[in-house]
């Protein structure tokens, strides 16, 4: 695998195991599960970040609830068919895990490194109380001609920096991996509480050219 390929797609997530396992897939005799990781913010909330591990990381077989881990690995992307829409389903795939004898809620605890292209016009908005927000989708590229699309958030000055970007921009992206609860309406009697992950980003950097 492309060594720049990897870099351009960085995770370190450090938190307590929050679930048990759920089979995902499993891909030449290798399988995969799913877990939850809880990982502070700086305040006292914090962020539920769903994790892909294999079966020759952990024991799939314990329950590893409560046990602090820091997971390394890269932030994905897939299609998630339900009826005729496609949902993007996110997650960590974990490289590597190790075992904490204590997690942090420092910065440290929870990093994401992007280097992509703009797939998405910049979406640049106001909230009613005037905080300045723009919305990215980033199509990360991954060996072997495939592609993840991380949506990301920018506040403030940077917001305002990347509402200028266009489609087929070349950005560098830092920040962290956020979780945010809402509520989608199915149909007029019906809603759903869900989930919605995204790379919400501290410092962003628009590449004249591509540097590989």
């Amino acid at each position: 695998m492309s060594e720049s390929v990897i870099e351009n797609n960085q995770v370190t997530v450090m938190g307590e195991i929050i679930s048990r396992f759920s089979y995902s897939h499993e891909i030449f005799g290798e399988s995969f599960y799913m877990m939850n990781v809880r990982c502070k913010r700086l305040s006292e909330s914090y962020d539920i970040i769903p994790v892909m591990v294999s079966e020759r990381l952990m024991d799939v077989d314990m329950d590893h609830r409560g046990e602090l881990i820091c997971v390394t690995g890269q932030f994905r992307s897939y299609n998630c068919h339900e009826g005729r829409r496609n949902r993007l389903v996110l997650s960590v795939f974990a490289r590597e895990v190790s075992y904490l004898e204590e997690a942090g809620g420092g910065p440290e605890a929870n990093q994401i490194y992007l280097k992509g292209y703009i797939c998405k016009e910049p979406t640049y908005r106001k909230t009613p109380l005037g905080r300045e927000i723009a919305d990215l989708l980033l199509a990360v590229n991954r060996p072997y001609g495939k592609s993840d699309y991380i949506p990301c958030i920018c506040w403030g000055r940077n917001a305002r920096y990347a509402g200028s970007f266009h489609v087929g921009g070349f950005c560098s992206a830092w920040g962290r991996i956020q979780s945010r609860e809402y509520v989608k309406k199915l149909d007029d009697e019906s809603s759903q509480r869900r989930v919605a992950y995204e790379a919400s980003i501290s410092k962003i950097e628009l590449h004249e050219e591509d540097m590989g």
